[in-house]
C-alpha cells in the first residue's frame, strides 16, 4: 500500500468514525428532545396584572412567559394560556395576536389560540390550561 492509498483509506476511516458517533449522538438529542414536549403539569399560579412584570397583559394582544406558559391576552381581551414549548422540539413558541396564532420559530410549526396545530412539523396539540381573572389578579392552572 502506498502513502496515497493509506491516507484516502485513513481519511475514509475518520469520517465514517465522526458520521456514527454523530448520527448516534443525535438520536439521543432527538429523543430527549421528544420527551420535553409537553406542557408543565400542576399548574396554578397566580399573576397581578397591575405590576410592572406583568403589563404585556393590561393591552389585547399582550403575552409573557411565566412558568414554562404563555400567557396571552387576544385581540378580544380574553386570557388564554398554552406551554411555551414547541411540541416538536423545545423551541420556545411566540404569540401573534393578529394571526390568532402561536408559531415556533425553529421549525415553523403553528397553533391556533385553541392549542391546536395548524401547520408545520408539529405531532400534537399543545396542553393548554384554565385562565380566572379576579380583579387584577389572573390565575392560571390545570
Amino acid at each position: 500500500m502506498d502513502r496515497k492509498e493509506f491516507l484516502s483509506l485513513l481519511g475514509f476511516s475518520t469520517a465514517s468514525a465522526a458520521l456514527v458517533s454523530c448520527l448516534g449522538g443525535c438520536k439521543k438529542d432527538a429523543a430527549a428532545s421528544a420527551a420535553n414536549t409537553t406542557g408543565p403539569a400542576g399548574v396554578d399560579f397566580t399573576l397581578d396584572i397591575s405590576q410592572p412584570a406583568n403589563a404585556a397583559l393590561q393591552t389585547n394582544g399582550g403575552y409573557l412567559y411565566s412558568h414554562n406558559i404563555i400567557v396571552a391576552k387576544t385581540v378580544n381581551g380574553d386570557y388564554i394560556a398554552v406551554q411555551q414549548s414547541c411540541t416538536h422540539e423545545q423551541f420556545t413558541l411566540a404569540y401573534e395576536a393578529s394571526q390568532h396564532l402561536f408559531y415556533c420559530d425553529g421549525h415553523g410549526a403553528t397553533y391556533s389560540e385553541t392549542g391546536a396545530v395548524t401547520g408545520g412539523p408539529a405531532p400534537r396539540n399543545l396542553t393548554t390550561y384554565k385562565t380566572q381573572l379576579s380583579g387584577n389578579m389572573l390565575r392560571v392552572y390545570s
